[in-house]
């Protein structure tokens, strides 16, 4: 195998596909990634068994061939090599070593088997459509918050993709949670995920598959089965297993008859809960709301470091509220928010409040209060 090809080219896939590889695993070869000339193309394949991300890249191809080495390496070769290099890569297979050429520099590293590369297995996709970058950037940007790291909730450990039925009709929705707060986030339904299986896709993937997403231009080709999910571009294919095990029915938590209205200019709201939260105790983090009309008073006693107070004008027209929350959870879901107000709901101190942005119940979050 032997190819010439851009140096920027080169480190966007490599980088993509370095990603992936666990840093510390106990399979020599799950720390490589697969590499494979053909025609005028290279693809780069990485995998930690759960997830395969395989990326292409144009490439000058003198002689085809494939063979693997270790991606945090050729990574890191790549990324100090200088702008705008030509680097050439030529493999011997007798001696097992791959030769990275770039100007004066040459490097020579260890390679392993291309057959010993495991290849994840092809899967019966059951639902196939595809969907804007920016709406399923929305979707996922906007509830991976909420995803719960307590490996025992394992099925709380990713985001829960289904079609599920709103206001305006059938749409596509994604829901995250950790116990403390939710986010489930809805988009227009595309054509062709009408039979897709429920899938709760990994925290992992969802980190990874935010790199495909950044292109607005772009279509993301979405495949669905009971076991596993896929995201493809023209040039990147992320295909992840889905975490096996049952999403709770999430709507049982989310509030219906809250109806004290608190609305604030987001911006400052966050930009207040964080300048309150820096006497907070770490263990607890907790900030008290009062509301008074028009008035929002936002505190934070901690005995062993120290008080804060901060008054906000707001819109709230019910009766008197004190309710405390964590500063961080608050922060993150108010954070969320791409338009200038916030709508808080509140029923009672001691019950779940619902945030959203405005008047759009596309976007609607959860959170529970505290004590304090």
């Amino acid at each position: 195998m032997r190819f010439s090809i851009e140096r920027g080219a080169l480190l966007k896939a490599v980088g993509q596909a370095q990603s992936v590889v666990e840093r510390r695993n106990t399979i020599p070869i799950l720390a490589n990634v697969l590499i494979e000339a053909e025609g005028d193309r290279v693809s780069f394949r990485a995998t930690d068994l759960d997830i395969e991300v395989v990326d292409k890249a144009p490439a000058v191809v003198e002689r085809a061939g494939a063979t693997t080495v270790s991606a945090v390496t050729l990574h890191e070769i790549v990324r100090k090599l200088p702008d705008g290099a030509l680097v050439s890569l030529a493999e011997d297979g007798a001696a097992g070593r791959l030769t990275v050429t770039a100007g004066r520099s040459t490097f020579n590293l260890a390679t392993l088997p291309k057959e010993d590369f495991p290849v994840m297995a092809s899967s019966e996709y059951s639902a196939n459509f595809s969907a804007p970058a920016p709406v399923l950037r929305r979707l996922f940007d906007k509830s991976k918050f909420a995803i719960s790291t307590e490996e025992t909730r394992y099925y709380l450990n990713g985001v829960y993709m289904h079609v599920a039925t709103s206001e305006d009709g059938p749409v596509l929705r994604c829901v995250a949670t950790d116990g403390h707060r939710l986010a489930r986030i809805d988009a227009p339904l595309p054509p062709g995920a009408e039979g897709m299986p429920g899938v709760i896709v990994p925290r992992k993937t969802v980190g990874e598959l935010r790199k495909l997403l950044d292109d607005d231009e772009a279509q993301i080709a979405v495949s669905v089965s009971e076991t596993k999910v896929r995201f493809a571009t023209p040039a990147i294919t992320l295909t992840s297993k889905v975490i096996d095990g049952t999403f709770p029915d999430y709507s049982r938590v989310i509030p219906t008859g809250n109806t004290r209205r608190l609305e604030v200019d987001a911006t400052e709201f966050a930009k207040a809960v964080d300048r309150v939260a820096t006497v907070s105790s770490e263990r607890s983090r907790a900030v008290k709301l009062s509301l008074d009309e028009d008035r929002l008073v936002l505190s934070v006693n901690a005995p062993d470091s120290g008080a804060a107070e901060e008054e906000l004008a707001v819109a709230y027209g019910d009766e008197r509220l004190e309710i405390g929350f964590n500063a961080k959870y608050l922060l993150e879901i108010a954070s969320q928010v791409d338009r200038e107000n916030a709508v808080f709901l509140f029923n009672s101190s001691g019950d779940p409040t619902l945030m959203r942005e405005g008047g759009d119940t596309t976007a609607v979050y959860v959170v529970m209060p505290m004590r304090v």
